[in-house]
């Protein structure tokens, strides 16, 4: 017997040695029998075959659970070297599907926000609906381990009625095709975020050591999330920490900046430039007091307002645009920056005022103390960097504005427009007078209109503005700009008279009704301005147009008449008619300008 042993257990030997099929272990046992083996002989083969199947078994089982630790130990290094948490979870589900041999492997998570579940990563699918279906909590097999926090098994997922089927689900797993699905949970804590599936395309009974396994990988898995979120959120509190870095430090940049431009008498617009380059976006100073709101920084869409104020006073408002997040320390940072706006415009607000009030009392010598010395008014003027030796005009504004403080908002906005022209204002007769040179170029008519435009913008309300003649060098002839405010005053009555409030005009603009406003009686400016061009022509010339356009008024505008008064050709009468209009202009036989233009010729004939 001893000696049939090694006989019987040789060919399975060689059957474990080359890892032969489970099928194969049969052959010796058919084959003794085939030969007419003894009895004996066939139950040792047999004994041996089972025997054998057992040290298969065994050794497959060994090297399965090589494989899964191999697996593990893989999926802990992987943990360990965490850089891109989908790379991770693509390779436990890629080691799940291997080491279960199923067909298809995947893994889903949950989304508190939605309130649904999705699948993160899918292996073996083939279906586009299946990778993209997205769960109600609760619903389907992975709705129930969610639920339990336990791993559940179904052999045949539609014949299963332990868990939620819908539509959705169903037509998804049959569009997979998938029938044996194996589901377990992610765990942190008591927390379910997610469940680690491994599904075959046919029946099938997992054994208790396949679902350990998968328990392993999806504890990997939650781990490697865990990991991620911890990464995550270091990642960002290091980076809230370089922002909050950042923040302080531009805060303290913006501070030493405005500092810097209060110390060196910087202005508003420094200011909002600053803000824009150090905040982002766009900082623009506004004047208007409907914007402006008390007490802190406030957010309008997608613009940020805080309050230029001063002792209760608003003076406007810093707005931010562009820039609809803006934390806490740049909201400090915009309303110290409106702080520095009020300082700077009250200081601005108090040099303003002490220049206006040497402004104005020296234009109040000049119209009632006329005697003053020429020298100490040009060197008072010259401070202030006025000229008077230069040619002026002398405007009267005025406005329906009431009380102290709207009679104040124009002397303030007259003063403004004094300095930024070299020249002076005051107030007076319950308006403002001012003395601004005329430059090149420049008439009176023009500048009281510019100026009357400019001072009503600046108050909101019509401001009628009358001028005088040019006044040459004032400080020379003190004397003259009393008498020119007078003129200038007339004619703001006039244009009021006229119901042109809100105008700006001088005498000349008048025409011979000028003659009366003026003060000094300017006959032989109002020739000049009338008829010069006629006057002129015949001086070069040697012609007579001047005489002619006296006979053609005389004779009732007829051409026929004149040439019989001046005794010539129709032809020669036409001809000079022609060239007057073309010095003129072409409305020079209107009405309004016939009767100017006859004044002028009758003055021009009596001063010889």
């Amino acid at each position: 017997m001893r000696d049939q042993q090694p006989e019987t257990e040789t060919p399975f030997l060689e059957l474990l040695a080359r890892g032969a099929a489970v099928g194969e272990y049969e052959q010796p046992v058919l084959r003794a029998r085939a030969e007419g083996a003894a009895p004996a002989t066939i139950e040792a083969l047999e004994r041996g075959r089972e025997q054998a199947l057992a040290v298969r078994a065994e050794l497959e089982g060994r090297r399965r659970r090589e494989a899964e630790l191999s697996a593990l130990i893989e999926t802990a290094h992987d943990l360990a070297g965490l850089r891109d948490l989908d790379g991770v979870l693509r390779a436990i589900v890629h080691r799940a599907r291997a080491l279960l041999g199923t067909d298809v492997a995947y893994l889903s998570l949950n989304d508190p926000a939605a309130g649904d579940t999705y699948m993160r990563v899918t292996e073996g699918s083939v279906s586009a609906a299946f990778q993209e279906l997205r769960l109600g909590l609760g619903e389907g097999l992975g709705g129930l381990v969610a639920q339990t926090a336990r791993p559940y098994v179904t052999e045949n997922y539609f014949t299963d009625a332990r868990f939620m089927h819908t539509g959705t689900i169903d037509s998804a797993v049959g569009d997979e095709g998938l029938s044996a699905i194996v589901g377990v949970p992610l765990s942190l804590g008591s927390e379910v975020i997610g469940v680690l599936f491994a599904a075959d395309r046919r029946p099938r009974v997992f054994e208790r050591e396949q679902i350990a396994l998968l328990a392993s990988l999806a504890a990997h898995a939650a781990a490697a999330i865990d990991t991620a979120n911890l990464i995550e959120e270091t990642r960002a509190a290091v980076a809230e920490l370089e922002r909050a870095k950042e923040t302080i430090e531009r805060a303290g940049e913006v501070h030493d900046r405005l500092t810097e431009l209060v110390l060196h008498g910087g202005g508003v617009t420094d200011v909002a430039d600053a803000l824009t380059e150090v905040l982002g976006g766009k900082v623009e100073f506004t004047e208007d007091r409907s914007l402006a709101v008390h007490g802190h920084a406030t957010r309008r869409g997608d613009d940020w307002i805080t309050p230029v104020a001063a002792g209760g006073e608003q003076l406007g408002a810093l707005i931010l645009h562009g820039h609809p997040s803006l934390g806490p320390v740049d909201q400090r940072t915009l309303e110290r920056a409106g702080m520095v706006t009020s300082l700077l415009l009250l200081a601005r607000r108090s040099a303003g005022e002490a220049e206006q009030r040497v402004r104005g009392e020296l234009l109040d010598d000049l119209l009632d103390a006329p005697g003053r010395a020429p020298r100490l008014l040009r060197e008072r003027a010259a401070r202030l960097d006025a000229d008077l030796d230069a040619t002026h005009v002398v405007l009267a504004a005025g406005s329906d504005l009431t009380g102290s403080a709207g009679r104040q908002r124009l002397l303030a906005a007259a003063g403004h427009l004094a300095a930024t022209r070299r020249g002076l204002a005051a107030a007076r007769d319950g308006g403002a007078v001012l003395l601004l040179p005329l430059g090149s170029g420049d008439t009176p008519s023009g500048t009281a209109a510019q100026a009357a435009k400019q001072l009503g913008t600046a108050v909101r309300a019509d401001v009628t503005v009358g001028a005088s003649a040019a006044v040459q060098a004032p400080a020379a002839h003190p004397g003259a700009v009393a008498r020119a405010y007078a003129e200038a005053l007339r004619c703001a009555e006039v244009l009021r008279a006229l119901g042109r409030a809100g105008e700006g005009a001088a005498a000349e603009d008048f025409g011979f009704v000028g003659l009366l406003l003026a003060g000094s009686k300017d006959v032989a400016g109002f020739v000049r301005r009338t008829i010069g061009p006629v006057v002129d022509y015949d001086a070069r010339r040697g012609t007579e147009l001047v005489r002619t356009l006296d006979a053609y008024f005389a004779s009732g505008m007829s051409p026929a008449r004149t040439k019989d008064e001046l005794l010539v050709h129709v032809n020669t009468v036409a001809q000079r008619l022609d060239r007057i209009a073309r010095l003129l202009g072409p409305d020079w036989q209107t009405p309004p300008r016939a009767l100017e233009l006859q004044l002028a010729l009758r003055l021009h004939r009596l001063a010889g």
